[in-house]
Formats: C-alpha cells, sequence, structure tokens
C-alpha cells in the first residue's frame, strides 16, 4: 500500500493532482493507493475508475477523506 498524504499539499495552494497520477503510474500490480484529503476528491475518483480503479471513501472527521484505489484487474 501506498499513502499519498495531498492535505499539505493543497493547504498551500497547491495542486496534488499530477503527483498523485505519477504515484499510480508507479504502483505494483496489486498495491492500493489510499489518498488523504481535505475534503472527499470525486474528481480523482472519476478519473481513477475510468482507468480500471475501483474506489472507497471514509471520512476522517472535520471533513478530511481517506480514499484507498485498488485496481479492478
Amino acid at each position: 500500500m501506498v499513502t499519498f498524504d495531498a492535505r499539505p499539499v493543497i493547504a498551500v495552494g497547491g495542486e496534488p493532482f499530477i503527483d498523485i497520477v505519477m504515484t499510480v503510474a508507479a504502483l505494483d500490480e496489486d498495491e492500493e493507493l489510499v489518498v488523504l484529503a481535505p475534503f472527499e476528491p470525486v474528481p480523482l475518483e472519476g478519473v481513477l475508475s475510468s482507468q480500471g480503479f475501483s474506489c472507497d471513501a471514509v471520512s476522517l472527521g472535520d471533513g478530511d477523506s481517506q480514499v484507498t484505489f485498488r485496481s479492478a484487474s
């Protein structure tokens, strides 16, 4: 499992999308990606779903979300 914490990037006004996509590209076939964000990243869920990933989102409280992405193949 690989964890990407997008919260610090977003907190300073950054956009973590490219870093997340690069992280996804580096995953091993059966490896999961966990993204921590200050909100549920619905657009990211849509993009990765279209690339064959399933996702499970969990609220961490205070608006933060943890989304686990798994390859559907």
